[in-house]
């Protein structure tokens, strides 16, 4: 597949293009500029100007927040499809948040001038970032209600029955604390609880889930 016929592929299969014609489609992926990153490699800091929309054509990324101090608080990851920096392509302010690559990524960034311009011509893309936009709202509320009205031990017991249906990649947990606004002490300390509650099993680093109702009734 070349270049233009992979970019084509890529934006149709996101939700804000999907209602382009092959002319909307094909003009789009010109304007399309593709980066490498390696595992850990930073994509881009907060506050820096934006650059555009970015969409992950292979690999994922991790989006965080860093304290004064260096603490790190993943607000999400986005996976291989997926597209992020939303906000700072449609109120035109730096970015609000830091990226790294999770894994090796390749990246497409779609020019903020050509998003803009579609949303000027194409009152269904308005519709289709709208709808994106408030699904990303409803995901921070809920990362506001966890870290704001739970404890550790309740917000580490969703995170497990994610982790265990597929809703989130196996995590270190160094990563689960990044994830649930805490250090990796303090979740090393919830996760021997569990254990000893017979909710969960630590095996050689692995987490196995032995009772999900009772996890369920901890959130």
């Amino acid at each position: 597949m070349d270049h233009e016929a992979a970019a084509i592929a890529t934006l149709q299969a996101e939700p804000y293009f999907k209602s382009l014609d092959d002319v909307e489609l094909k003009k789009l992926a010109r304007t399309l500029v593709e980066r490498s990153y390696a595992k850990d490699e930073v994509v881009f800091l907060e506050g820096e100007p934006c650059q555009g929309l970015y969409i992950v054509r292979e690999g994922s990324v991790k989006i965080f927040k860093l304290s004064p101090e260096g603490r790190e608080q993943v607000l999400t990851s986005v996976q291989a499809g997926g597209s992020f920096n939303e906000v700072a392509v449609f109120d035109g302010g730096p970015n609000p948040a830091n990226v790294t690559a999770l894994h090796s990524a390749k990246i497409w960034i779609v020019p903020r001038s050509a998003i803009v311009d579609l949303i000027q011509r194409r009152p269904d893309v308005a519709l289709a970032i709208i709808q994106n936009l408030g699904a990303r709202l409803r995901h921070l509320v809920g990362l506001v209600e966890d870290l704001s009205l739970r404890q550790v031990s309740s917000r580490l017991a969703k995170l497990l029955i994610e982790i265990s249906s597929g809703q989130q990649p196996p995590l270190t947990q160094q990563e689960m604390a990044a994830r649930l606004g805490t250090v990796r002490e303090i979740v090393g300390r919830s996760l021997k609880q569990l254990e000893a509650r017979g909710l969960i099993q630590i095996e050689r680093g692995k987490i196995v889930v032995l009772d999900r109702a009772g996890l369920e009734r901890m959130i």
